[in-house]
């Protein structure tokens, strides 16, 4: 049985037809797309059609997203930073993961749900981890995504064969930024991009259906992509990977402070959300969002 068909809240928000602008007249709307698979995106990497990721945390922003056509929603820990208004990541409980991928899934109606396991949530033990992706899936999930390499494909393989699609998040590791040492780039000189490349077949091999690269030099992220037989969603990391993701109030220029120098803000000369929502989308289709070689903070 695919995941994709899973449906906790039959009952949810149903998003009305939003009005966009010339430029985003093209874009599919959700009475017009089937929900998106995994299949489908994997068909789409094969072909080079690219995929537009978005944060989303609540149901009415999650109908407003799919509407606009994005192709996957994900529900980030970043929740703890823009919406709890905390330093970092590691705060986020698999509680908070839970209660906001069901929000978003009432809003859903076309879109591919991931939701992030959060720090201590999948690391003590594989079982541990498989309880955690098994809650969020219940919540509405279609894939779940966890950060590292290294120690973590034993425990992608363990969920993959249990039926849950999992995401491998390499590169900048927002869980483990102290560790990093701080919000750099990773993989830049050749013993960190052989690092990256090794974590990345070894996810492969493990069963992982996608890869998410942050904060990684385009052209290591172009090369990986290219070899890569499953979807590579990039963040700051160039215009060569399947797709893109940004957080949702980064590129509604929402967030307060500095923001890392890969976000566009979108809403500007936008008439509206919808419309910022629907230039976004379309950039990332026409490979002109983002620029190559913009990294960091």
């Amino acid at each position: 049985m695919s995941l994709a068909g899973v449906d906790p809240e039959s009952h949810g928000y149903t998003a009305g037809a939003l009005i966009l602008g010339p430029q985003e007249a093209s874009q599919t709307m959700t009475s017009e797309r089937k929900p998106i698979s995994l299949h489908r995106l994997q068909d789409m990497h094969a072909s080079g059609e690219k995929i537009a990721m978005l944060t989303c945390y609540d149901a009415a922003f999650a109908g407003l997203l799919d509407a606009a056509g994005v192709d996957v929603l994900l529900i980030g820990d970043s929740l703890g930073n823009v919406l709890q208004g905390r330093g970092s990541t590691a705060p986020v409980t698999l509680e908070d993961m839970v209660y906001h991928t069901t929000c978003v899934r009432r809003g859903v109606k076309t879109a591919w749900v991931v939701a992030d396991l959060p720090f201590d949530s999948y690391h003590v033990s594989k079982e541990e981890a498989w309880k955690s992706a098994a809650a969020l899936v219940k919540a509405g999930a279609h894939m779940v995504k966890l950060e590292g390499g290294g120690w973590t494909p034993e425990t992608v393989r363990f969920i993959s064969e249990r039926g849950i699609p999992v995401c491998a998040h390499l590169g900048f590791t927002p869980q483990t930024v102290t560790a990093l040492g701080g919000f750099k780039v990773q993989g830049r000189d050749e013993a960190g991009a052989a690092r990256i490349k090794r974590e990345t077949q070894e996810l492969v091999d493990a069963g992982a259906a996608m890869l998410l690269y942050e904060m990684v030099p385009a052209a290591l992220a172009a090369e990986i992509t290219a070899a890569s037989p499953v979807p590579v969603i990039g963040i700051g990391a160039g215009v060569g990977t399947s797709g893109q993701v940004l957080v949702l109030h980064d590129m509604l220029d929402i967030t307060a402070g500095r923001k890392p120098r890969f976000v566009k803000n979108f809403m500007a000369g936008a008439a509206a959300v919808q419309d910022a929502v629907g230039r976004y989308v379309a950039e990332v289709k026409a490979k002109t969002f983002p620029v190559n070689e913009i990294h960091g903070f």
